[in-house]
């Protein structure tokens, strides 16, 4: 009787959702789209608002999870030229749901809601502000109290703010992370994170290598010229010990001599002239001989306290970092192996027993730190294992880990000067870059207290009406013992006095070279000129900068910016300060 015949299961293709983002799967994979879908984005807007309808854009589409839009405004006439989410229907109502309902064309499973009320009711009751993971505030706000309560609260409550400005040709965004704010997946460099343990062989590995290389010479030429250059470099390491007294090849002449003696093994009497699989091995010498050492990111993670001493309420990383410091500690300063090999030239048979070794083993010293964790999840009598992912995760990315110490959003009131303590000397040296774009972040700060100004004298006279609030600022009007105010062009040159660093308890970043005092008049005149306007283009390009950002700080890949971007659309340059 004949057997009948077996079906082949049916092969599973993508799902829509994986068709949908695929593109940005192979940037941030299953577990960064996760952190997208489930994040809730507050964004704060005001002024013309063009900058923060962008950003919701680049965010729309790639799915993060919610939006929800606070914009007191009602269109008009200027909107309509400017945001490309608005038609001439929108015209005089509110902008807030004339955008949301054009920014959920773009991606229908996104969440996006209109919130009616201001900026103003988050900063006095800030508990608001709490459902939120991530909040994007657009500048300029009334006034500075405003502006530091938002700020103050979510750096109390550890949500990101991103306090973004644009006007004119130029734009600037500043991003306040919690206090420390870690990140695993930094997505380095492919040829940097290669880590073949060539000065720290394990015992399986040298098994193999005696089984390849044993009788190297006695190879035929075929399986010579297959020998997997990493056994090649090993071979000729035991060659090289035994005529250096077990020292391994330690600056460059030394590594310049083991290469030739390397390239010495290739047998060069075919039609080839040489064998790819020395090539590829004297290739390798410069950067795979090297001491094993930990960076200097991760050794900042290791010698905090968060690290070194655990509590029941540590965050997964500190106790996995915990872990890793110990089996460091214990293994002569060698961290958990990736498991990951190059290509190579080598027969298949052979490349995958070498994988096969090299990922038994990151298998093998992953169980060693998960032994440890589940030790101290014990001790400190936590309910929820981390998971073995997590712990997989950073085992692999542990020489390349960071935490970003979150610094607070300076903050420009008209009633009191910023401390720059901690950073006026070092900004002072970047003023005196004449082609730095420092300039723009201090044009937008005098910016800030400018309006903060023009919300003092509104409080202080109470004018009856708008047009009277106008003879106000022009002079016009001058009530009670209260000056006229100052144009923003007059009033920011008094904005960033040219102090002392060194003595004055409040110093400002000097700017005491004529390159730099131009270069910031240059800024002003351009944001005196735009009158709080915004342009398109401007905007937009601006939206996707910080979309990124917010990208990186939701899933909690690459490194996002520390801690201030400016932009300059004239001369088409970005640059990024720690401020």
């Amino acid at each position: 009787m004949a057997e009948r015949a077996t079906t082949p299961p049916i092969l599973q293709g993508p799902t829509a959702k994986e068709k949908k983002y695929d593109r940005q799967l192979r940037l941030w994979a299953a577990s960064g789209q996760a952190a997208l879908e489930t994040a809730k984005v507050l964004l704060l807007n005001s002024g013309p608002g063009v900058v923060g309808v962008e950003t919701l854009k680049n965010l729309i589409l790639p799915g993060v999870g919610s939006f929800t839009i606070v914009d007191e405004a009602n269109v008009s006439e200027l909107d309509l030229g400017v945001n490309f989410f608005l038609e001439e229907s929108s015209l005089g109502r509110w902008r807030a749901e004339e955008t949301r309902r054009f920014l959920q064309e773009l991606n229908p499973e996104v969440r996006i809601n209109a919130l009616e009320g201001s900026i103003d009711a988050f900063a006095d009751h800030p508990r608001r502000l709490e459902q939120y993971s991530l909040i994007l505030l657009v500048g300029p706000t009334r006034n500075a109290r405003v502006l530091d309560r938002i700020c103050q609260h979510a750096d109390k409550s550890s949500i990101p703010l991103f306090y973004i400005h644009c006007q004119g040709f130029f734009s600037h965004f500043s991003v306040q992370l919690p206090a420390q704010f870690p990140i695993v997946d930094t997505h380095p460099d492919p040829a940097s994170t290669q880590d073949l343990r060539l000065l720290n062989p394990w015992p399986e590995l040298l098994e193999f290598l005696e089984k390849k290389t044993g009788n190297l010479g006695l190879l035929s030429d075929h399986d010579h010229g297959h020998v997997p250059y990493l056994l090649i470099l090993l071979h000729f390491l035991n060659v090289w010990n035994a005529s250096h007294d077990s020292q391994f090849p330690a600056n460059y002449s030394e590594k310049k001599e083991f290469k030739a003696l390397v390239e010495s093994g290739a047998r060069r009497n075919n039609s080839e002239g040489g064998e790819e699989n020395f090539d590829e091995a004297a290739a390798a010498v410069l950067k795979s001989l090297n001491p094993h050492s930990i960076s200097s990111g991760l050794r900042e993670v290791f010698e905090a306290d968060a690290c070194q001493n655990l509590r029941p309420t540590s965050a997964n990383f500190w106790i996995i970092a915990n872990a890793i410091q110990k089996f460091q500690t214990s293994h002569n300063g060698i961290l958990p192996l990736p498991g990951a090999l190059p290509d190579m030239k080598a027969q298949s048979s052979d490349y995958i027993q070498l994988q096969n070794i090299y990922k038994a083993k990151a298998r093998s010293d992953l169980a060693e730190v998960t032994r440890t964790i589940r030790s101290s999840e014990q001790e400190l009598s936590r309910r929820l294992s981390i998971e073995q992912a997590e712990i997989e995760a950073f085992c692999k990315g542990a020489q390349f880990i960071k935490v970003i110490h979150g610094r607070p959003i300076r903050v420009a009131k008209c009633t009191a000067e910023i401390d720059w303590s901690d950073r006026a000397k070092a900004l002072s040296q970047e003023l005196q870059n004449p082609d730095s774009l420092l300039p723009i972040y201090f044009a937008f700060l005098a910016l800030d207290r400018y309006q903060d100004d023009i919300d003092r004298i509104r409080t202080l006279r109470q004018p009856a009406n708008d047009q009277q609030f106008n003879d106000i600022l022009t002079g016009r009007v001058v009530s009670g013992a209260v000056p006229p105010l100052p144009t923003f062009a007059e009033s920011a040159h008094f904005s960033t006095p040219a102090v002392d660093p060194e003595h004055d308890p409040k110093p400002w970043p000097r700017f005491d070279t004529p390159e730099a005092r131009t270069a910031f008049d240059d800024v002003v005149k351009e944001l005196d000129r735009a009158d709080w306007g915004e342009l398109h283009n401007i905007a937009a390009l601006t939206g996707g900068m910080v979309a990124q950002e917010v990208i990186k700080v939701i899933t909690k890949q690459y490194v996002p910016v520390d801690n201030s971007c400016v932009f300059d659309g004239i001369a088409s340059k970005t640059a990024v300060f720690k401020v």
